[in-house]
Formats: C-alpha cells, structure tokens, sequence
C-alpha cells in the first residue's frame, strides 16, 4: 500500500480503524507483550501479517505510532476531535511498537527489507597470528540480522561488495532512464563524502602500519 497522498484517503483509513477499534486495541495489546518478553522476531512477522491481511487499518495504526502532530491534526480537521484523540491515545499507550511499525511502513510502501538500525561493533585481536579482529552484530528493530567476526580485509571485502552493489544500482537506473529523488541523491554525496574520510583515515593507519616490524610490541 502507498502512502496516503490525500486527505479523503486519509478519512478513510481513518474510519476503517475505527470501525475495528476493539478488535485492533486486543492485537496491539498482544503485540506488545511479544515486545516486552524480546520476541522481536515473532512480533515483525506478527505485523507484516496484519500488513498484508488488513492494510488500511495497519496503516492507520502506524501512522499514528509516529506521534506525528501534522497527522493527528489532519485528522482532527477532517473527522473531529474523538477520533483524533482516540489516535493519540495509540501512540501514549504502545510507543514500544513505534519502531516495528515503522520498518513494516517502510517494507511496505518502499519495498524495503529489514532496515538496518542497529550496529554493534567491537574488536579484539589474535596475538598468535597477529591479526586484529572486527566483530559486529547487525539489527533491525531488536531483531538481529546476522552475527560476524573476521579480519579487517574480511570486513573490507564485505564492503567493497556493496560499494560495487551500491554502483550496479545507480548504473542500472542511469542505463533506464530512471531518475532519483534529491532526497536519495543528497543523502548518496553525504555517504560517499563519508566513506572518503574514512578511506583516508584507513590508508594513515595502513602507512603507519608499514613503518611498523611485524612482531613488534
């Protein structure tokens, strides 16, 4: 389901939940028991499925998780004041279920895929071989995604691939004609100017490591 790109689509989604108040507060209640308990994953699939069996409603209750002003006052101009405020009340009662339905949001009107959110990193080292290690948990709203543990050329070949993923994307949607959004593009040039930096930093550390003997403490 898109975003709602009009005020009558928005009373109408709107009145869809209130229609199934009662029976939506039961699942929401539910759901955030599993949030509670640590059940990331069950609750994900838990709200990909009311996503998918009950759109409009799902997207109501999502966007009013947002605690968005602007939307809660869309809605009050439209359908009043009861419905605004029972809105409200969603997002004071369950602001644990904000995130998850939020990546749902976004899996289903961008067609993402477990947004990353999460990034834990530590690193060690392996005095018998002599190697630093880099170990990093990646998650998605509580729910974690992969476990790792490599040297840094390991973690450098992972990157690399999607430096060159991140390429094939943009060259495929030059090659079609595809335009992409000032948004994307900015946030792209943020990125790139970042990893250079970072680049930079990477070859000064690999310099000083060249002026260091191996086996030297």
């Amino acid at each position: 389901m898109d975003d709602v790109d009009s005020k009558e689509m928005l009373g109408t989604v709107v009145e869809e939940y209130l229609d199934h108040e009662r029976g939506t507060r039961a699942l929401l209640d539910e759901l955030e028991k599993l949030s509670i308990e640590g059940e990331h994953e069950q609750l994900r699939e838990r709200i990909r499925s009311f996503a998918e069996h009950n759109q409009e409603v799902f997207y109501t209750v999502a966007l009013a998780l947002t605690n968005s002003k602007h939307f809660f006052g869309d809605v009050e101009a439209q359908l009043g004041v009861g419905p605004a405020d029972k809105l409200r009340e969603l997002a004071e009662t369950y602001p644990s279920l904000a995130e998850p339905f939020y990546l749902v949001r976004v899996e289903v009107t961008q067609d993402r895929r477990n947004p990353i959110t999460e990034l834990d990193v530590t690193t060690s080292y392996h005095r018998e071989e002599e190697v630093p290690l880099v170990s990093y948990s990646a998650a998605s709203g509580g729910v974690t995604l992969y476990d790792y543990k490599g040297a840094p050329h390991e973690v450098l070949q992972t990157a690399t691939f999607l430096v060159e993923a991140t390429n094939d994307s943009l060259e495929a949607s030059l090659s079609q004609n595809h335009s992409v959004n000032t948004d994307e593009l900015s946030e792209l040039i943020d990125r790139r100017e970042k990893l250079e930096s970072e680049l930079n930093a990477l070859q000064d550390n690999i310099d000083a490591l060249r002026r260091k003997p191996v086996g030297d403490e």
